[in-house]
């Protein structure tokens, strides 16, 4: 757990730690169920696609948008199944 200085919160985090210490907040009737939701979220958050910029040479390009017009895909497509499987592997 990362430590912290608490007159680095702000007004409503220091409501919020308050609650806790006092024994405010209780433990969800379905304690399970609350964290598969909660991983669920985190997993659908990293799973978000982000857009990048990246130059390639025109031979390369040219050749992307060929093999993916035989692969029957958008040549973006494509790109992003060549870099997934590329950090997927060990």
């Amino acid at each position: 757990m990362k430590y912290f200085n608490p007159q680095d919160l702000d007004q409503e985090e220091k409501e919020e730690l308050e609650a806790i210490e006092n024994g405010e907040y209780v433990e969800a009737q379905n304690m399970q169920k609350e964290l598969e939701k909660a991983k669920l979220a985190a997993k659908a958050t990293l799973n978000k696609t982000r857009n990048i910029n990246i130059r390639l040479s025109e031979q390369d390009l040219y050749r992307i948008k060929t093999r993916a017009v035989e692969e029957g895909m958008p040549y973006q497509t494509l790109v992003s199944s060549i870099v997934h499987k590329a950090v997927a592997t060990k």
